[in-house]
């Protein structure tokens, strides 16, 4: 149980950066340019919803944080395995999404979808052996 909240707290702290990046810092070359874009014009295009979409990360994020909280709370613990998994298979879900959409973001879709799918399938071995 401990390493798969150790691997969900990573998938949570990936979504936070992604967060950053694209409803933070996107106007900055440095930014827009990781997500395979070419020019200033581009990115102001796009702006919007990168925007959008990184506050979809945020909240991905936020609840593996609350069901990571719970799960620290005896009394709560079975709300936190139930919230963290439910966040963490949104974030497998949101990258199966990615590479079906377009294949060439394999590497992003894995960047923000193995570190859940392994705290998931380590929850539920602790499960299946408690």
């Amino acid at each position: 149980m401990i390493v798969g909240s150790v691997f969900v707290g990573i998938a949570a702290l990936i979504h936070v950066f992604i967060f950053y990046l694209e409803s933070v810092v996107w106007s900055r070359p440095t930014t827009w340019k990781r997500f395979g874009l070419r020019s200033q014009q581009d990115a102001d295009t796009v702006k919007p919803m990168a925007f959008n979409q990184g506050f979809y990360n945020l909240f991905l994020a936020m609840g593996s944080i609350v069901g990571l909280i719970l799960l620290g709370s005896a009394a709560l613990q079975s709300a936190g395995i139930a919230v963290s998994i439910f966040a963490a298979l949104s974030m497998v879900a949101a990258a199966l999404v990615l590479v079906g959409s377009s294949p060439k973001l394999a590497r992003a879709a894995a960047l923000q979808g193995v570190a859940p799918l392994i705290g998931v399938v380590l929850f539920v071995v602790a499960l299946a052996t408690a």
